[in-house]
């Protein structure tokens, strides 16, 4: 099966579908599984060795009935109504635990930035470009990689945009 042109494994797990996407479109294979879990910011940070700055949250949005996502600082908080603005909808809200999974397959505390079942609109929040790396989930509260802003845009197809409180 393939979805936005890059393989993905049938019936894998939420980690390989990471490894898979990372890999269809030609980004290294950095992911890292830790014994620690990076369920929270500062659990991230403690696991990955990086200040919480530098984690990066992928939170899911329900923008008119349709998934977007929002790509944060760990230490900023995500202003709903910036990112409505920016998808241009008229109703937002944070999606739920059980959505999330249901529509992705990942869980709320491992989701990844990358390798959604479709093309999802992202918008990255400003702040993580003065960092040379930020730290992502890659499918389990277990599992993370390194990525660059400007890589992260590339592969998410994301806007950098303001939308932090």
């Amino acid at each position: 099966m393939t979805k936005n042109n890059v393989p993905v494994p049938a019936n894998s797990d939420p980690v390989e579908k990471v490894r898979a996407f990372l890999r269809g479109k030609g980004y290294p294979d950095q992911i890292t599984i830790s014994e620690e879990t990076i369920f929270t910011v500062e659990d991230a940070s403690r696991a990955v060795g990086a200040p919480p700055a530098h984690i990066l949250k992928s939170l899911v949005f329900i923008a008119d009935e349709r998934p977007v996502l929002a790509l944060m600082s760990g230490v900023n908080k995500v202003n709903p109504k910036k990112v409505r603005d920016a998808c241009g909808a008229k109703k937002i809200r944070m999606a739920d635990p059980d959505y999330v999974l249901n529509w992705s397959g990942y869980q709320v505390g491992g989701v990844p930035p990358v390798g959604y079942p479709e093309e999802v609109e992202a918008f990255l929040d400003e702040d993580i470009f003065q960092y040379a790396i930020v730290w992502a989930a890659a499918g389990s509260d277990h599992a993370f990689f390194p990525v660059t802003p400007e890589d992260l845009m590339k592969m998410t197809g994301g806007k950098k945009y303001p939308v932090k409180k």
